[in-house]
């Protein structure tokens, strides 16, 4: 989980995604997915929290829909992507549209991790009209969201391909999300940064200030306090600092809205002995000369707080 690691769950290569896709019947058991990208959650939690988002969404209850469409109505449907994208959040898509109907049959026609083009097709259903209508905006909530996040990662991830650099997310999730949102970035290729506070020290520049300045102090007290093996890492605004945070034996730095000749520079100082990691205003149009620095990690937090819904829609085949 730490900023010093290769990623939880990687990202497998294209080779290894399914070629057929697979077909979701009413017998099967619920489970969670056959895509070689682990998803993150098991059936048991997938299940409760996919019934949450429907009963906030009063689905069960559907009056719109069960004052238009008689219940025996059986329809085609399928998921169509608007623009293009990353896919991710299938396994709770499939889930919002079982627990409104256990009969629907799904084709999958994209894997999370999987590319999709504008007019590409994720899901191809069969089931009763009442439910795909009530688990649909559920089931788009989630694909929309976390499919959002996997296509910028992915921008990201391809615009630094060749340097040696990871994109590395943030914990600039949404709150109650955040499982779900590391592991959309991992469908786009990106990295996890530490999960949380307890799996990686981030001495930053409040928790400095907090010290006197005193960078070899915090990292002494943070390897005394931590648990044996968590990575140590010191935010540097400055290249003193980058000197300081050196010296002091920490893991890694994070070199803060430094300039492109600094981050050069920061490399330099580093030698290899710790892992550099840019932060701070990355954009798509700054992030490859970033990472032209040599700097082996660049964590962005608009993957995860600013990304855009990726387009996606249910179009029915009539009713």
């Amino acid at each position: 989980m730490s900023a010093f690691h290769p990623p939880l769950r990687p990202t497998p290569p294209a080779s290894q995604a399914p070629i057929a896709p697979r077909t979701i019947s009413p017998l099967d058991t619920p489970g969670v997915p056959a895509s070689p990208l682990a998803f993150p959650l098991d059936a048991a939690d997938t299940a409760a929290r996919v019934r949450q988002a429907l009963l906030e969404d009063e689905a069960f209850n559907d009056v719109s829909t069960l004052a238009t469409v008689v219940s025996t109505r059986h329809v085609r449907s399928a998921i169509v992507a608007r623009r293009g994208g990353v896919v991710a959040g299938v396994p709770l898509a499939i889930e919002a549209f079982r627990q409104l109907d256990a009969g629907v049959t799904i084709r999958v026609e994209a894997e999370d991790g999987t590319r999709i083009g504008a007019g590409g097709t994720v899901l191809a259903l069969t089931g009763h009209a009442r439910g795909m209508l009530s688990a649909e905006r559920t089931a788009l909530n989630y694909l929309q969201r976390l499919s959002g996040i996997a296509t910028v990662t992915r921008r990201f991830v391809d615009a630094v391909q060749g340097t040696g650099a990871r994109i590395l997310d943030t914990r600039k999730t949404t709150p109650g999300w955040r499982t779900l949102e590391k592991y959309a970035v991992r469908a786009g290729g990106g990295t996890n940064h530490r999960f949380d506070l307890r799996s990686g020290v981030l001495i930053k520049d409040n928790h400095l200030a907090a010290i006197g300045g005193d960078i070899a102090l915090a990292v002494l007290r943070a390897r005394q306090l931590a648990m044996p093996g968590t990575p140590v890492q010191v935010e540097c605004d400055t290249l003193v600092q980058v000197e300081a945070a050196v010296a002091a034996g920490a893991d890694g730095v994070l070199l803060d809205n430094m300039t492109l000749d600094a981050l050069r520079q920061a490399v330099g100082i580093c030698e290899g002995r710790v892992i550099t990691e840019a932060s701070g205003g990355v954009t798509l149009d700054t992030v490859r000369a970033i990472a032209e620095t040599g700097v082996q990690r660049i964590s962005v937090g608009a993957l995860t707080h600013s990304a855009p819904a990726l387009d996606l829609g249910l179009d029915f085949d009539g009713l």
